[in-house]
C-alpha cells in the first residue's frame, strides 16, 4: 500500500529542507519506495512493517522533530484515500477566478461536532462549505488585495487536532503523482 504524507510547516516561514533530505528521513524510519512531489511536503512511500496510521505518523512526526529541530505534523492518507477527497469534489459548481481559492485542509482529527456550514472567518475570506472525518473543504477570497489568511473556522485553538492545507488543484497533482508509483 502506498501511503502519501501530508506535512505541515516544511518550507514556509523559514523551515526549509531540501526533499531529498526529506527522502532520506523517511527511509531513515525504515520506510519504502520513498518519493516526494514538490517543495510543500508531500512524500509518498509504503511501509514494510505494516504499521497502523496512527503509529506510523507518530513515528515519523518524532524523526522529523529530532533531525530537523522544529515539529511537522504529518497527516497521512493512502492513494485511495486521496482519491475519495478528489472525487467528493464539494466545489462543484463553484467559479473560480482570479480572487478564488478552493482548499482542502487535511485533518489529524474530526472536526468539532455541529460545525454549521457554511462557517466563514471573521475577515470574510475562508468559508468552510464541506467536512468529512478527515478534510475540511473551504473556498478562499482574496480580499482588497490581501491574500487568503490562515484562521478557518472551526479549526482554531480549542479545537484539539492540527491541519495541513493544499489547493485543491493541488491535491489532484499530488494523487497523479502518488498513483504513477
Amino acid at each position: 500500500m502506498t501511503w502519501v504524507a501530508l506535512l505541515r510547516a516544511v518550507n514556509v516561514g523559514g523551515r526549509t529542507v531540501r526533499m531529498e533530505r526529506l527522502r532520506e528521513l523517511f527511509a531513515e524510519v525504515g520506510l519504502t519506495d520513498v518519493r516526494s512531489y514538490i517543495q510543500s511536503g508531500n512524500v509518498f512511500f509504503t511501509d514494510p512493517a505494516g504499521l497502523d496510521r496512527a503509529e506510523l505518523a507518530r513515528r515519523i512526526e518524532a524523526h522529523l522533530g529530532e533531525a530537523l529541530g522544529w515539529e511537522v505534523p504529518v497527516m497521512l492518507r493512502t492513494v485511495e484515500e486521496l482519491a475519495a477527497v478528489l472525487a467528493a469534489d464539494p466545489f462543484r459548481g463553484i467559479e473560480v477566478t482570479p480572487d478564488v481559492r478552493l482548499m482542502v485542509a487535511f485533518l489529524s482529527e474530526p472536526p468539532p461536532e455541529g460545525l454549521a456550514l457554511p462557517a466563514r472567518s471573521t475577515r470574510g475570506d475562508i468559508e468552510v462549505i464541506a467536512v468529512t472525518p478527515g478534510e475540511a473543504f473551504a473556498v478562499g477570497r482574496i480580499i482588497g488585495g490581501r491574500p487568503v489568511g490562515s484562521q478557518w473556522p472551526g479549526l482554531g485553538k480549542a479545537w484539539p487536532g492540527q491541519a495541513t492545507v493544499r489547493f485543491f488543484h493541488t491535491t489532484a497533482k499530488i494523487l497523479a503523482a502518488a498513483q504513477k508509483g
